[in-house]
């Protein structure tokens, strides 16, 4: 098993008697990939594309290990983490997500996710992720958001919240308006 570089203590996937994983996205090639890698690593992966079809496998057979998309075509990944974390208390759950930010990241370990990683991803990094051991803390990432990066995020997120209101953003921000609106006409910081 490769130990990734963000976890540094790792359990054994035999440690588990329950093998079961559900990998829900909605984005196909995506979940199909990491479905087949994650069975070749000795899981027993169950496949949902919908909010309704994750609800349903953690109510009436709730899986040991899950991969949940924070936002799917249905509706918000959280309610099936809630719900897993309701019926299988020991469950280890990582979110995923192509919009990664620090309130999404805080709301899934609330709801019960152990992890969270931003897409795009590969089967080791779930893997490592998956199997971290609870007592040991990830390390510090390579490569983290810079500064401004993690502003334009915040300020887009709360742009989101605000259902996508210039004027109302700009109130909850305490910015001008027109500096809020040449912020967001710019692309993301790197």
């Amino acid at each position: 098993m490769r130990a990734s570089k963000n976890y540094p203590k790792q359990l054994n996937l035999s440690d588990f008697s329950d093998k079961s994983l559900l990998i829900l996205d909605d984005d196909d090639p995506l979940r199909g990939r990491l479905s087949r890698a994650m069975e070749k690593k000795g899981f027993q992966v169950k496949e949902a594309k919908t909010v309704s079809e994750g609800l349903e496998i953690a109510k009436n057979s709730p899986t040991n290990f899950a991969l949940v998309d924070l936002r799917l075509e249905d509706g918000n990944g959280l309610d099936v983490v809630n719900e897993l974390s309701k019926n299988k208390k020991d469950a280890r759950i990582v979110m995923l997500t192509g919009y990664g930010n620090l309130p999404t990241a805080v709301a899934a370990v609330k709801a019960g996710a152990i992890d969270y990683m931003a897409k795009p991803v590969d089967a080791d990094d779930v893997e490592a992720a998956l199997l971290a051991s609870p007592e040991s803390k990830a390390k510090p990432p390579e490569n983290p958001m810079s500064a401004d990066r993690v502003k334009w995020e915040h300020i887009h997120r709360v742009f989101e919240l605000c259902n996508r209101n210039v004027s109302e953003t700009a109130r909850r921000l305490k910015m001008h308006r027109r500096t809020l609106q040449r912020i967001l006409s710019k692309r993301s910081p790197r």
